[in-house]
């Protein structure tokens, strides 16, 4: 019970709703246990002695019973239902605000599909537990006392025959138990690696038709489908074991109980109503108990969706905030004091020992190969990540000094590969503002050199994007993406290879209007070209996770190094295209 003791935040709030639902059923319980009281009074006082005057009142009295039965029904099915959907509301919130906190590094190694099956199938795996489990499991106990009660009363001898068979039932459900949840645990995990395929092969179907790989994705699909359902065929084959073995064992209680009663009515020691009121109450204990089998079905799945959803809301957030953080305006002044970078414990820094001033309005370029650690040195600036050693300042102050939220809002991030939202180009542009003006949107799009093609939309900037800004050019979801960091008006303007899908005229055309755009803001650029950063007032040439080279492009080319012969392949490479061309 200890994941249902994690988890009692999210639904115990709402106990009056549970225990009101337990309240009713306790009302249909009881009329459903009175239903062979009032069969074996009709054969022993009506049929057997004559007496048919009583049938009308024994009709209305058991019309009575079973509308109080109904109305209880209602209420204790409706109760139920309100308080797993309650759940659903309270844990799912939960999960999205922690999917919201979670470091960049949760998400480096997460997979989506596998998170979207916790947010939907084990959340409804773990509610209809709630809803329906709990209260299963109270009426199964409820049941059989109401039962036992009454046969008891009927007859002792006859009653202790039918316990005899619990103790085995009993055995029964607990190695059936115990053996299926971590089969359900195994369907779990083996739907959500099913999930990811699914929705890696839909996001990345361009790559996927393009490269004609149709084959090899359906022969993965097939992979994780199948071990998905050999999964579900095993723990199939474990109930498929188990409950004809209950039955068995309540179908020998219900023959011994049969033969027994059969004896005692004709030593007239048990009235013939008893023993069919008897035998009709036995299945009330051993149905209960072989459903039993379908609550731990239940619970098992619930237990195994609830420690999923619990290694979520327990992960640890790499990116915490101080109990006390300074909110003031930035100016933008950005220093690194040797700092280092490692994403993997024991793995090679992405950064090592980077240092280097940046005072606010200066422009800083980032250039070197793949890998060489330009986008990590932009995340520390945000926090995205947290430097294994040394410190990222912003006015002279330790970033961690300042709420995340007055951190980011004050930096401007325009990512290498450009994400927008299934939302319409103005609510895009104005995401880190929502409150900001229509006159500062367009003018956002007009220096990122977007609000000529916005204009030649159908409905311009109410014009609605499909999912990741389907419609659009990379270019021109590139420059929208520009626009929405320029809205905010960021001390800190970070710019992540920001013009590499748009060709040389419309880059040359976001440089001219960045200019504008850059004076007096901090501003980082990464870029492979030389062109998009050759006015940089210093560039940074990182070679390995080090700063192999600083200065301006004009010293750069003096020193012979890395600079020198990236400028050399990017330009001799179109000295040679306009050669060819002549």
């Amino acid at each position: 019970m200890n994941t249902f003791q994690k988890l009692k935040q999210y639904f115990w709030p709402n106990r009056k709703l549970f225990f009101g639902s337990l309240f009713f059923l306790v009302f249909v319980t009881a009329a459903t246990v009175v239903y062979p009281i009032v069969l074996q009074q009709t054969i022993d006082k009506v049929v057997k002695e004559n007496r048919y005057e009583l049938i009308p009142y024994i009709s209305i009295i058991f019309f009575v019973i079973m509308l109080i039965k109904g109305f209880s029904t209602y209420f204790h099915q409706y109760l139920g239902e309100l308080f797993g959907i309650k759940f659903v509301y309270m844990i799912r919130g939960a999960l999205y605000e922690k999917l919201q906190v979670l470091s960049f590094k949760y998400y480096d190694n997460a997979k989506t599909g596998d998170l979207m099956s916790r947010l939907v199938e084990d959340v409804r795996g773990f509610r209809f537990f709630l809803s329906f489990g709990f209260s299963e499991l109270t009426r199964i106990t409820l049941l059989i006392l109401f039962s036992l009660a009454v046969m008891f009363f009927y007859s002792v001898p006859l009653a202790l025959v039918t316990m005899a068979a619990m103790p085995f039932l009993a055995i029964v459900v607990f190695r059936f138990d115990k053996l299926v949840h971590p089969a359900f645990q195994g369907i779990r995990k083996s739907l959500g690696m099913l999930n990811t395929r699914v929705q890696e092969n839909i996001s990345g179907m361009n790559t996927v038709k393009s490269l004609s790989r149709e084959d090899f994705e359906i022969g993965r699909f097939s992979s994780s489908n199948d071990d998905y359902r050999r999964k579900y065929l095993f723990t199939s084959e474990i109930w498929a074991k188990y409950m004809p073995l209950m039955e068995f064992i309540g179908n020998v209680c219900a023959v011994v109980l049969l033969a027994y009663g059969g004896y005692l009515v004709i030593s007239n020691q048990l009235m013939v109503g008893e023993l069919i009121a008897f035998f009709s109450l036995v299945w009330y204990i051993l149905g209960p108990l072989m459903n039993l089998g379908f609550v731990i079905n239940q619970f098992s799945q619930a237990k195994a969706s609830g420690e999923r959803l619990l290694e979520v809301l327990e992960e640890k957030e790499d990116i915490a905030e101080k109990e006390s953080t300074v909110d003031v305006p930035i100016q933008g002044h950005v220093t690194f004091d040797d700092v280092t970078l490692t994403y993997i414990k024991d793995d090679d820094a992405a950064l090592k020992h980077v240092s280097f001033d940046a005072p606010p309005g200066k422009i800083i370029g980032l250039i070197g190969s793949t890998g060489s650690g330009k986008t990590s040195m932009t995340q520390l600036i945000t926090r995205f990540y947290e430097p294994e050693n040394g410190k990222v300042l912003i006015d002279d102050r330790d970033v961690s000094d300042y709420g995340l939220k007055t951190l980011r809002r004050h930096i401007g991030f325009v990512l290498q590969e450009p994400f927008l939202f299934s939302t319409s180009i103005r609510d895009n542009i104005a995401y880190g503002d929502p409150t900001i003006p229509d006159e500062q949107i367009i003018d956002a799009a007009k220096r990122a050199q977007a609000h000529d093609f916005i204009m030649e939309m159908p409905d311009g900037y109410d014009t609605m994007l499909g999912e990741r800004g389907m419609g659009l050019s990379g270019g021109q979801k590139q420059r929208i993406s520009i626009a929405r960091a320029i809205a905010i008006n960021p001390s800190i303007l970070v710019l992540d290879d920001a013009t590499s899908a748009v060709d040389m005229e419309t880059e040359f055309k976001i440089q001219q209007a960045l200019k504008e755009v850059m004076k007096g803001r901090t501003t980082f650029i990464i870029a492979h070209r030389i062109s998009s950063l050759k006015h940089a007032d210093e560039i940074l040439v990182l070679e390995d996770g080090e700063i192999a080279e600083r200065g301006t492009h004009d010293q750069l080319l003096t020193n012979n190094g890395a600079y020198q012969r990236i400028y050399d392949i990017q330009y001799q490479d179109r000295e040679a295209i306009m050669e060819s061309a002549n």
